[in-house]
């Protein structure tokens, strides 16, 4: 009788375990088919008209050409800042990179700031970074690496990186690997996603390529690709760091874009072997997919840019980035997009998908998922622009925000800078408000109009107003026909300066 009690005793206990099993497998399952999983990945220094879709003469980007045709081509998306490190901080937190003092290259985030990755992880996530960060040193006791803005993993470089690539794994000691750069942070990505899909949890993963930022190197079969560009093309002498001495150098343009231009096919090459891995694991319907770049072309690859100016510069060739995004369950109907957006609309966006509240504090970007599937028409709200920088005066000595000693670089690049072949980092504490920190290139664009102001050397302030739908060249200034839509959005942007200079005194924080 006992044996017979305690033999049923094990077949209900058996029973039990199974079915919690089983209703936990079917927890996982739901949670799965409800969240998304999200990769986003950025190409550096990618500008608008390098792609196949956007009717590039000369280059061969398939697999975005495809992702343009299948999904949703945002034809009209912009980078936050026409200069990388700022862009991607505006990513990672929906802020424009004035508020956390994030001005140029070289200067860091601030570790107060809440990125999309801790919202990512609230939500259920697991979370990865693989490549670029450049938003602070990616060592271990950095306050600012990926870790410690909410990845989980990171295989990352402090700036950019070309082939046989020096990367840190979660912060430690740098190690170089074999191989084209784009097809090996792609590799390590994948085997997250394969471990991801493995303990069934949704993944939100970062690929922020190095390619194809100068300087130049790639595969002998990529570099055939492109050994018949015309001789009128690219005819001219350009200056670019050089991959053998780090420093600058001049050559003919033509040679350098057959190198450019093998890196973005390698890079797009990359892209495929993503959504063919997504495909093979049965990841792919629910898995949101978007590229776009981090700031427009730069000057020495600037050969069929079709706006005013390149990298650096807040005009449209500054600033306007290609954009592509796939998810074939949500988003079933592809097509083309004209609507304005910009890089700080991704943590927004992202931030409504997965159900998690906005920061208590000012986001810039907007949610455009509404915009994307068709639901509304025309963006909400101005994007902003601004060439903020640190102020330079005489008697003003900034204190630093985070020690020096973090700020230091690790991972070695091609580029010798201030005489160094690492990127080390700043950020400065902003006690007040001075009048010429309102300075700086700045616009303002809403869905028609985009007014750009400049200081000039004479002491004056210049004022433009384009009609960026009829005039994407901006080259007719129409500010003395309508002064006062100028003066309407002068005042805008001002007000929103305001809000941005309380936000880099550290209002926020409080």
């Amino acid at each position: 009788m006992i044996r017979a009690s305690i033999k049923i005793n094990k077949i209900l206990c058996a029973a039990i375990l199974v079915f919690y099993a089983v209703m936990m497998d079917a927890l996982a399952e739901k949670i799965e088919h409800k969240l998304p999983n999200i990769i986003l990945l950025m190409g550096d220094d990618h500008g608008w008209d390098e792609t196949g879709y956007n009717g590039h003469p000369y280059l061969k980007t398939p697999i975005l050409d495809k992702m343009a045709s299948e999904g949703i081509q945002i034809n009209r998306f912009y980078s936050a800042s026409p200069v990388c490190s700022p862009t991607r901080g505006s990513i990672i937190t929906g802020r424009h990179p004035n508020r956390y003092g994030t001005f140029t290259p070289g200067f860091s985030i601030r570790p107060e700031e809440i990125s999309i990755a801790q919202l990512m992880k609230k939500a259920g996530y697991t979370t990865a970074h693989f490549g670029k960060w450049h938003l602070g040193p990616v060592k271990a006791e950095s306050p600012t690496n990926p870790g410690k803005m909410g990845f989980d993993e990171w295989l990352s470089h402090d700036n950019f990186f070309e082939m046989n690539p020096v990367l840190s794994k979660n912060g430690g000691i740098p190690q170089k690997f074999e191989g084209e750069g784009s097809e090996i942070i792609v590799r390590e990505a994948l085997n997250f996603i394969k471990k991801a899909k493995e303990k069934r949890k949704p993944f939100f993963v970062v690929i922020w390529y190095g390619s194809p930022h100068e300087p130049y190197s790639a595969l002998p079969q990529d570099l055939a690709l492109y050994d018949r560009l015309p001789d009128s093309f690219g005819n001219k002498m350009v200056s670019l760091t050089s991959n053998e001495t780090g420093l600058q150098i001049e050559r003919l343009q033509r040679e350098v874009l057959r190198e450019r231009f093998a890196e973005i096919t390698a890079m797009d090459r990359s892209i495929g072997h993503v959504r063919d891995y997504l495909q093979q694991l049965k990841l792919r319907e629910n898995t949101l997919l978007w590229y776009f770049g981090d700031n427009g072309t730069p000057k020495e690859a600037n050969a069929t840019v079709p706006f005013r100016k390149e990298k650096g510069s807040i005009y449209e060739g500054g600033i306007r980035v290609p954009s592509v995004l796939e998810w074939p369950s949500r988003l079933t109907r592809s097509r083309k997009n004209d609507v304005n957006m910009v890089s700080s609309d991704v943590f927004p966006t992202l931030a409504a998908i997965i159900g998690q509240p906005l920061p208590n504090r000012p986001i810039d970007g907007k949610d455009i998922l509404p915009i994307i599937e068709n639901k509304k028409e025309g963006r909400p709200e101005p994007i902003m622009f601004w060439n903020g920088s640190q102020r330079v005066q005489k008697g003003f000595k900034p204190i630093p925000y985070i020690d020096p000693k973090l700020q230091m670089g690790t991972t070695p690049l091609a580029k010798i800078q201030d005489g160094t072949a690492t990127r080390n980092f700043k950020n400065f504490h902003h006690p007040d408000i001075q009048e010429q920190d309102f300075w700086g290139a700045r616009a303002i664009l809403d869905n028609q109009y985009k007014l750009v102001i400049h200081e000039l050397p004479n002491g004056k302030t210049s004022l433009e107003l384009f009609d960026v739908r009829l005039d994407p060249g901006e080259k007719t200034n129409l500010i003395s026909r309508h002064t006062e839509i100028a003066k309407s959005l002068e005042t805008k942007l001002k007000e929103w300066q305001e809000s941005v200079l309380k936000s880099l005194m550290g209002e926020d924080y409080k």
